[in-house]
């Protein structure tokens, strides 16, 4: 038997428990990254960060995740998808427990970023065990939508169970939480997935690229990170920018040398992955950005304790994990880019109405319109973007494909959190009165616009031939290109938005 056959075996049975455990993969990601935001005070106070260096305890992770995504695509490609997953649950496992029994600031932040280390290992890692083991079309649509609400309901619950667990057990049970879950995901790991059979010797890891193109981008999120709070004209942003600027310069001269480049080139001429990237990017600038301002909105506008906040979270997660399983179905019935315009519509609609409802006097249910027209779009997006990274791509460049993907998704949010903030004159956690209302309002407005804008954008340049085979193929249940080995580096360039 050869090193791809448990892979085809495996799209032959049915995979009910491994694609329970990649959808608890994503939740923990999306957990780990949350979490910690109710417990800051906590854990400020607890091990003497100062007010600036609080931060840290987020944008830690952040930056270790966005800098590293490359590097954990392109290593689930050539050293094994399940390994990979194994690895990084392993890392959250040890990295959390350390974590929780942190008593300064700089072991906490170092345990930060090793956790961040480990979500861009295993983000790309469970992504593309989803695009593997499913076949392109209804069977993989479901996952990913499975796969979505899973993410969907971590980032949105993180907050309701970080607030329960720091009243009732204190800021290190944020992270104890995170053992044994991330444990049973190893072992579980090991044990359902398909075996990785031995590394082809004949692909070289790209070791040039992969230390240029994960130093120039974890000083470009560092940048996106630190320079709004510290001032784009600072000594440190400026070097950032320099650094990144020659770091990447010099990725893309050892990619164009190298044999076997860490980022192939012809995923750059994919035309449904370069969509898709671009969706991304605009998602997390946009949709993720709303629940920091409603955050604040919340707790600061409000007075809504940590609790209170997390229970207000709960109708958009319910919310978003519906969307998720409509999009799956929108596509079938319409297709990605369709599928894609119209959420995005929606989700710009509730934007809209969600920054016209934000009042000093404003009740909950006031915002209920918009939060749940926002929401449902935020879910059925979040599905047709990764359905649209992953078709055509070959098996064997699923891993890098969705690192790209994800790293957009990660620079955009930076990018995204700091222009909204812009726009809304500056809002932060220690503002007040009516110019930080004033601020929310125009910042929720502002991200409606964007993803009108996207949408737009979508429909007037999205369309290509393979897209509408990419759709019909999904609506048959035929396999897409990436199952013709033999064709795939010559036809990746179609499907997609």
């Amino acid at each position: 038997m050869s090193a791809t056959d448990p892979a085809k075996d495996a799209l032959r049975k049915p995979l009910g428990l491994p694609l329970l455990v990649l959808a608890l993969g994503q939740l923990v990601i999306s957990l780990d990254y949350n979490i910690v935001y109710v417990a800051l005070p906590d854990i400020g106070a607890g091990l003497g960060f100062s007010d600036h260096d609080l931060q840290w305890v987020v944008s830690a992770y952040v930056v270790a995740t966005g800098g590293c995504l490359l590097l954990g695509g392109r290593a689930a490609d050539l050293l094994g998808r399940r390994r990979m997953f194994v690895l990084a649950a392993l890392l959250y496992a040890g990295s959390s427990l350390v974590g929780g029994l942190s008593e300064t600031p700089g072991v906490l932040v170092a345990v930060r970023a090793v956790q961040g280390v480990g979500g861009s290992l295993l983000f790309p890692a469970t992504l593309s065990l989803i695009t593997t083991l499913y076949a392109e079309g209804p069977d993989r649509n479901r996952a990913l939508a499975v796969w979505g609400a899973a993410g969907a309901g971590g980032l949105c619950f993180g907050s309701l169970l970080g607030g329960v667990l720091v009243e009732a057990f204190g800021w290190p049970s944020v992270f104890y939480v995170n053992v044994p879950v991330a444990g049973a995901l190893a072992v579980a790991g090991r044990l359902l997935f398909p075996a990785d059979g031995p590394r082809d010797r004949s692909r070289h890891f790209d070791v040039a690229g992969a230390l240029t193109a994960t130093g120039g981008l974890t000083l470009l999120v560092f940048l996106l990170v630190q320079a709004p709070a510290e001032g784009w004209a600072t000594p440190l942003a400026l070097t950032s920018a320099g650094l990144s600027g020659c770091l990447l310069t010099l990725f893309a001269v050892v990619e164009r040398r190298s044999r076997d480049p860490l980022v192939p080139a012809r995923l750059f001429a994919h035309r449904g992955l370069s969509a898709a990237m671009g969706v991304t990017a605009l998602f997390s600038a946009t949709f993720s950005s709303v629940p920091y301002f409603l955050t604040l909105y919340f707790q600061t506008v409000h007075g809504y304790s940590a609790v209170a906040t997390g229970l207000a979270f709960l109708v958009p997660a319910v919310v978003v994990a519906v969307g998720t399983q409509a999009g799956e179905r929108a596509v079938a019935a319409f297709g990605v880019r369709r599928m894609l315009i119209g959420g995005m519509a929606l989700g710009a609609v509730g934007a809209g109405a969600l920054g016209l409802a934000l009042t000093s006097e404003g009740s909950y249910p006031v915002l209920l319109p918009g939060i749940v027209l926002l929401s449902l779009g935020q879910g059925a997006t979040w599905t047709g973007m990764w359905i649209a990274a992953s078709a055509g791509v070959a098996p064997g460049d699923q891993g890098i494909a969705s690192g790209m993907a994800s790293t957009t998704l990660q620079v955009g949010g930076a990018v995204g959190l700091a222009l909204l903030v812009a726009v809304a004159g500056g809002v932060g956690q220690n503002a007040s009165g009516p110019g930080l209302l004033d601020g929310i309002r125009t910042a929720v407005l502002a991200t409606a616009a964007g993803i009108a804008c996207g949408a737009l954008a979508l429909a007037v340049f999205g369309g290509t031939s393979g897209s509408a085979r990419a759709a019909r193929d999904a609506r048959v249940g035929r396999p897409g290109r990436s199952g013709r080995s033999g064709r795939s580096a010559k036809t990746s360039g179609t499907g997609g938005p």
